[in-house]
């Protein structure tokens, strides 16, 4: 259960809900509250494929690249804390939407690189790598599924999110999200140092 929760909370806050929410509105501002739901279904799923993706085949690419867990924790805490600062200065690049139809939004740019940026597949190679048995990796899956879910059904409800905290609430969200990405980034880099120089 410890991994559950670990997993969910460390998940949800690497993929920038709010952000992730803020981007969402931006792009869907002329659609209708049922192409704002539709859509977030569509993000959903795509999100949740993407990420067990990169969870169950992490250790494989590690192995065809000879990279050690170690090294990537280093590399990926370094983005991750790249775009915690790009979230505190409120400067994360936004979507370019142009005339797209809203359903062609659905994988890119929401899924990949808004809810799925390069910090978090690093996070999710790592994470991958990491679990030692068939229950932990199990009890992960899950914890990140969930997290995805919760993810997705605030863009379901972005339409009532946007009444009642408003954009400038979003922002102001983002920005204590950024510190907490900050935070989980610096440890894991710490890890990294701490276990590649045998401390």
């Amino acid at each position: 259960m410890d991994i559950f929760i670990a997993t969910f909370l460390k998940m949800f806050f690497i993929m920038t809900p709010f952000f992730v929410l803020s981007v969402f509105l931006t792009v869907t501002t002329d659609a209708t509250a049922k192409e704002r739901k539709a859509l977030a279904i569509k993000v959903t799923i795509s999100v949740i494929i993407i990420c067990l993706v990169l969870l169950f085949f992490g250790k494989n690419i590690f192995d065809i690249f000879g990279i050690t867990l170690d090294a990537f924790r280093i590399g990926a805490g370094a983005l991750l804390f790249l775009s915690a600062v790009e979230l505190i200065q409120g400067n994360k690049a936004t979507a370019k939407v142009g005339d797209k139809d809203i359903s062609d939004l659905a994988v890119v740019p929401l899924a990949i690189p808004v809810a799925i940026g390069p910090g978090t597949i690093g996070i999710l190679l790592v994470m991958g790598a990491t679990f030692e048995n068939k229950s932990s990796m199990l009890m992960g899956s899950l914890a990140l599924i969930s997290a995805v879910l919760v993810i997705g059904f605030m863009l379901y409800s972005s339409s009532i999110i946007e009444r009642i905290i408003g954009k400038q609430g979003l922002l102001v969200i983002s920005k204590i999200t950024g510190l907490f990405l900050a935070a989980l980034s610096a440890q894991i880099i710490f890890t990294g140092i701490k276990n590649f120089l045998g401390l």
